[in-house]
């Protein structure tokens, strides 16, 4: 029987020999390699925090002690430890297990961590919490890695944990020395300077073998090395930084080491207060093709070859692809023209600008505010920024957008990848909501492109625009073939027409699609119907409110929440003319939407093409029947 399938919680390794440890540690990685490479996921990061995770449960008593981990994804070999390991054929599928942790599926996940830089602000206040309730017994531990340490809010927790020397919490730095890419700005440098540099542990090994062969002299003997070694971190490898916070320092140490990783934990549990674990990892370890994989070490990764490593799907035009191919043209015209990232150059479709332009590229690492009001700078220098990020991350960043690039009316353009549902990874990172906070900034243009052309044309016009900020989205899903317009009309595209048609669809983005084949069945059921793209979504537009007003029955449709969306703004703009016909906003149900494949959600919420053409008769037939038409706006609640 293998050792993993005895494993059904934390105290089941305790129990276990060296020797089995060792294996067990194998027997993990076997599995994560077997596992995601059926399902895909984030394998990387897990194969690189095998024994780190084997020994924070060996030394701490969770659920107890409450184990928080920062960019949930590296939380696979926690699950695999806490009895779920039998579960992961169904990882990341609908109904199966998160790709992070998640509350509902065990009393071992504490917080549902995702989105990289808050487990150290959670760890402190579950710190804090448990002090004042006088449970002065359990330890709080945050894993932080994946360049997470990078995020401004990491280090507004570090600074708030230095005021409270009597709080229990041990910050685990998994240092990889990346996020998807090599980890960057001056922390990184300093974490590098930890790991490369050999005189920093011969020094110490030294000052050790030193002391102890002489005569044992009390506190100065201890003192005096305490001080050294202190100097000697300050001078070879700066990591002061910690030091001085008043955060006790254990480190660096090889995190492939299991016995000198549970040694420090174990010192870290019994320091009670504060302590920074610094342990060295090598993302992808075990995994020959991970290793050797230079771009991301396979981060994330799809069906691959669990020998080789090659994608087992063929790759399929992407919007990404287009989004890169247009900047980097654009960017041979202009070359007033920059780009910044979010730790995200490969993801989000820069790298080949970075290659071609690699002045004009600027990685921030994690930490959207600061590439936001950055791009703002900037703008203001005479720049035209281009900030790429998946839409999800944009939450993160909504207060920059308006005080510092709106309110200044500077030309940043935005640009959203991964924009409505995006599918396996679940509710932190479906792109839903960023119409909704962008529709509440002054000045600011969205475009929601239905396929490449558009895209590109949309994206041209937006880094010529200077003052105000412009914003692009668009999905995840493969970029469809392109939709020619029948003719334009007011600005607007129509891209299907109907004679004497009674409902208008207004849909934008990859919903123009799905638009035109409900239209479809729509004509099968006597109902024509005509469907524009406005191009341009936000601000809704005077002549897309001339256009709609004659309708009897209205029809928006939109990759993003109904509450504040783009069908919400076109009903307030409708109603403010007097339009005398009905309006139904389709959209994505407020609320957070589980883990599944996009064709899989879209049904379950009534967003594919025969759920709307459903819901669209449904409501036309009702208004024959004289229903009133100021009927509140239908969601998929």
């Amino acid at each position: 029987m293998a050792i993993l399938d005895r494993i059904s919680g934390p105290d089941d390794l305790r129990a276990l020999t060296k020797v089995e440890l060792e294996a067990l540690v194998d027997e993990i990685r076997r599995s994560l390699i077997s596992n995601v490479s059926r399902t895909g996921g984030h394998l990387g990061p897990n194969l690189g925090i095998v024994e780190l995770t084997v020994a924070i449960h060996r030394v701490f008593q969770s659920p107890s002690d409450p184990i928080i981990f920062d960019t949930g994804h590296q939380s696979y070999v926690h699950k695999m430890l806490t009895g779920r390991v039998d579960m992961f054929p169904t990882l990341r599928q609908n109904g199966g297990l998160s790709g992070y942790p998640s509350r509902s599926e065990s009393e071992h996940d504490w917080v549902e961590n995702s989105h990289a830089s808050a487990s150290l602000s959670w760890a402190t206040g579950l710190a804090e919490g448990l002090h004042v309730r006088g449970e002065t017994g359990r330890s709080v531990v945050a894993v932080i890695g994946d360049g997470a340490l990078t995020g401004g809010m990491a280090w507004e927790a570090l600074n708030n944990l230095s005021a409270h020397p009597e709080l229990p919490v041990v910050v685990v730095v998994n240092d990889n020395g990346r996020s998807y890419e090599p980890t960057v700005g001056g922390l990184a440098r300093h974490l590098s300077g930890m790991r490369t540099d050999p005189r920093y542990e011969q020094t110490l090994d030294v000052v050790k073998r030193s002391v102890s062969r002489a005569p044992l002299f009390g506190r100065p003997a201890y003192d005096l090395l305490h001080g050294l070694k202190t100097g000697v971190k300050d001078v070879l490898a700066p990591q002061g930084m910690f030091s001085d916070l008043g955060i006790k320092y254990l480190g660096p140490i090889d995190g492939h080491d299991l016995g000198a990783v549970t040694k420090a934990l174990e010192q870290a549990r019994g320091f009670r207060g504060p302590v920074l674990v610094h342990c060295i990892t090598q993302k992808g370890r075990g995994f020959r093709a991970a290793e050797e994989h230079e771009e991301d070490r396979f981060h994330a990764v799809g069906r691959i070859d669990e020998i080789t490593g090659k994608a087992l799907t063929t790759s399929a035009p992407s919007w990404t692809a287009a989004f890169s191919d247009a900047l980097v043209t654009l960017g041979r015209q202009r070359p007033d023209l920059v780009a910044i990232s979010a730790a995200m150059l490969h993801p989000t479709g820069l790298a080949p600008f970075a290659r071609e332009f690699p002045d004009r590229v600027f990685d921030v690492g994690i930490a959207e505010q600061h590439a936001m009001a950055s791009a703002a700078g900037m703008a203001t220098a005479g720049l035209h920024p281009v900030v790429a990020m998946y839409a999800t991350f944009l939450n993160r960043a909504f207060d920059q957008v308006l005080m510092d690039v709106a309110l200044h009316r500077l030309g940043v353009t935005i640009v959203l990848d991964r924009a409505g549902i995006t599918g396996p990874d679940g509710a932190s990172h479906h792109g839903m909501w960023d119409i909704s906070l962008m529709g509440l900034v002054p000045g600011l243009r969205l475009a929601a492109p239905r396929d490449a052309p558009r895209l590109t044309a949309a994206l041209t016009t937006a880094v010529g625009v200077d003052d105000g900020p412009t914003v692009l989205r668009y999905s995840k899903d493969v970029l469809p073939e392109p939709i020619e317009a029948i003719r334009a009309v007011r600005g607007l595209d129509i891209v299907r027409d109907a004679p004497h048609a009674d409902v208008l669809i207004v849909a934008i983005g990859q919903f123009v699609q799905t638009a035109l084949q409900a239209a479809d069945r729509l004509a099968r059921q006597g109902i024509s119907a005509r469907v524009v793209d406005p191009l341009w979504a936000l601000p809704i537009t005077p002549d897309l409110v001339e256009l709609a007003r004659p309708y009897r029955l209205v029809v928006s449709l939109e990759d993003n929440v109904v509450v504040g969306g783009f069908g919400s703004q076109l009903r307030a703009a409708l109603a403010d003319a007097s339009a005398p016909g009905a309006m139904v906003s389709l959209g994505l149900p407020d609320e957070f939407i589980p883990h599944a494949s996009r064709p899989e959600i879209l049904d379950r919420i009534g967003l594919s093409a025969q759920g709307v053409a459903r819901r669209v008769t449904e409501r036309y037939l009702a208004l024959l029947d004289d229903v009133p038409a100021d009927l509140p706006i239908v969601s998929n609640q």
